[in-house]
């Protein structure tokens, strides 16, 4: 299972975009509202999510996304329930990924030392002990981390192949017209 953490003020872009590419993949996703079910984006986009925080289950966790967008980002940081997910994913293996301004959330959770990361311009100083990379997507182990929303389709490529393997992530390329 894949979590995409929404929270007041997501960039609806960074957010729906993973949704749609990881359900094409054949993968469960599910929207997590962050204080809410019904939630608002950056853009005043309204999203009912899948589930609430109380809903959540961490068995079969695959993955956790955070997309970014302001106040979204800064809503992600101060929620113990989207700490929790990330943690219990992590720990457990699994993939976190987080693009613009969210991959802040992981570097004060500690997550990105030593690690390759990259983030929206201005948020270089939160990514705390990592490496930080000018470029649109940067994977480094289990941490996959964005730039924008320019960067949201390749991002949600990138975790396409990490979670369903290369030949799925080739094959959604090639449908959806992504050269």
């Amino acid at each position: 299972m894949v979590y995409v953490f929404l929270a007041d003020g997501f960039e609806e872009i960074e957010a729906l975009t993973p949704v749609d590419v990881l359900r094409r993949a054949g993968l469960d996703v599910r929207t997590v509202g962050v204080g809410s079910k019904r939630v608002t984006g950056s853009h005043r986009v309204e999203v009912i999510a899948d589930i609430e925080e109380k809903e959540m289950e961490f068995d079969s966790l695959q993955a956790v996304v955070l997309p970014g967008g302001l106040p979204g980002a800064v809503n992600l940081d101060r929620s113990r329930s989207v700490q929790k997910a990330v943690a219990r994913c992590f720990e457990g293996g699994g993939y976190v990924a987080a693009i613009c301004a969210a991959p802040s959330v992981l570097g004060h959770m500690g997550l990105l030392k030593g690690k390759r990361a990259t983030c929206s311009p201005g948020f270089e100083k939160e990514l705390l002990g990592a490496e930080f990379c000018d470029e649109s997507v940067v994977a480094d182990g289990k941490i996959i981390t964005g730039n924008g929303p320019g960067a949201a389709m390749p991002f949600a490529l990138k975790l396409a192949e990490v979670l369903s393997g290369e030949e799925t992530a080739r094959r959604l390329r090639k449908s959806m017209q992504c050269r």
